[in-house]
């Protein structure tokens, strides 16, 4: 005898081929939810809600062991063996039983809708689990994410984790409702036009990263209004970033150590070696308008990126440097205070001349991502006798799950603070 587990979609019958209609027809037992059971009102199987699995997996083995030869038909969603009832079947029932007969699934008629390959899209369930895989996948900046949603992980939820992650990118949030149905609806919101609204119980949401700088310009990523901005830590969210390394900004909460252990003063001259976005450059400038700040990056995209957000936040005393250190460096006026966020794998050499230009009393502060580089600038702090202090910076940052509330870890950095003696 065979179970065969056909995949429906919204719109029930008239979706389904001939073949698979006919096999549903032809049920003895028709196992479903009461909406899958509700598109066949008039069938003389006898029927098993899926309010509780434990009795229709209890019938359908007896029916198995028994050798009955009658029909088995379990109605589920889309596509059975995708974040479906397919791979529970599979472990509870003998798989030589099983046919499956699937469904065009909610994503793939997601992403059809909005005219988007999803071959390379990444896919979390979110129904009835917690927003941990979704909260990864923002924050390693996921070019493409399908979410399935439940009562309680909403679009709603979902927005409302996206601020609070405060992401130096952004998503186009699409909310798909109905799929395949006469009430579908496809939509394009704001994250604030998706938090005052309500959603149809069946939705999809597709999360697509901009993949342009052009792409994320002021009717994107508002210019923001300086006169509410804070003095210190000003929200990664507010920066333009690098759409192939979102992840690549000295996050908010670090900076405002990075600043602390640099000391800064008025009228100094400083360098931000590997500048990236330009994020610690410009917290020092807003600080410091009398300073003058190098930010120096290895890439043209990263200079027009930094020139880019020294206008967003409308700092002038910022000077983008295009080139790689420490060769760039020998053209630059001696500093007062150098950070390096990074060394495209340069460490010791530019330490060296960094060592050799720095003002007498001046400091050198790294933030540091991986073990390997800790050690190398410790052994080059203590080899040259100066004296260093590490600090170690762990930080997580609360984000909802439903109701209730949890921490999302940042990546660890460790932080190195060099003087001379």
């Amino acid at each position: 005898m065979t179970v065969h587990v056909v995949g429906i979609g919204l719109d029930g019958v008239a979706g389904l081929t001939a073949e698979v209609r006919h096999l549903v027809l032809q049920a003895t037992l028709l196992v479903g939810s009461d909406r899958h059971l509700d598109y066949f009102p008039n069938h003389p199987a006898r029927r098993i809600v899926l309010n509780d699995f434990t009795p229709a997996i209890r019938e359908i083995r007896r029916r198995l062991e028994t050798g009955n030869t009658c029909s088995i038909v379990v109605l589920v969603s889309g596509d059975p063996l995708f974040f479906g009832l397919g791979r529970l079947l599979l472990l509870l029932l003998p798989p030589e039983e099983l046919v499956f007969h699937p469904h065009v699934s909610s994503v793939q008629l997601a992403f059809n809708r909005i005219k988007v390959p999803w071959q390379d899209a990444r896919f979390v369930s979110a129904h009835g689990r917690s927003f941990d895989e979704l909260t990864q996948a923002l924050q390693q900046g996921a070019g493409k994410i399908a979410v399935l949603t439940d009562d309680t992980r909403t679009p709603n939820a979902i927005a409302r984790l996206l601020e609070v992650l405060d992401l130096s990118i952004y998503y186009d949030f699409w909310v798909c409702e109905n799929l395949g149905g006469n009430e579908e609806r496809v939509r394009c919101l704001a994250i604030s036009e998706v938090l005052n609204q309500t959603f149809a119980p069946l939705n999809v949401v597709v999360l697509l990263r901009r993949e342009s700088l052009s792409d994320k310009d002021e009717d994107i990523l508002p210019l923001p209004n300086l006169a509410s901005l804070p003095m210190l830590g000003l929200p990664d969210g507010s920066f333009l970033s690098f759409s192939d390394r979102p992840g690549l900004i000295t996050k908010r909460e670090v900076r405002t150590l990075v600043l602390g252990e640099l000391a800064l003063a008025d009228k100094q001259t400083i360098w931000d070696i590997g500048a990236g976005t330009g994020s610690v450059s410009i917290e020092i400038a807003r600080l410091f308008p009398t300073s003058r700040v190098y930010a120096i990056e290895k890439t043209a995209a990263g200079s027009a990126l930094i020139e880019k957000n020294c206008q967003r936040f409308q700092v002038r005393n910022i000077i983008s440097i295009h080139g790689t250190a420490p060769e760039i460096l020998y053209r630059l006026p001696a500093p007062d205070r150098i950070f390096i966020g990074g060394s495209g794998g340069n460490l010791s050499k530019i330490l060296s001349f960094c060592g050799g230009n720095l003002a007498a009393d001046g400091s050198i502060v790294l933030a540091l991502a991986t073990v390997e580089h800790v050690s190398e600038a410790v052994k080059w702090a203590s080899d040259r006798n100066w004296n260093y202090h590490l600090l170690q910076v762990q930080l997580s940052r609360s984000v909802s799950v439903g109701q209730l509330t949890r921490f999302s870890p940042l990546n660890p950095v460790t932080i190195l603070t060099a003087k001379r003696f």
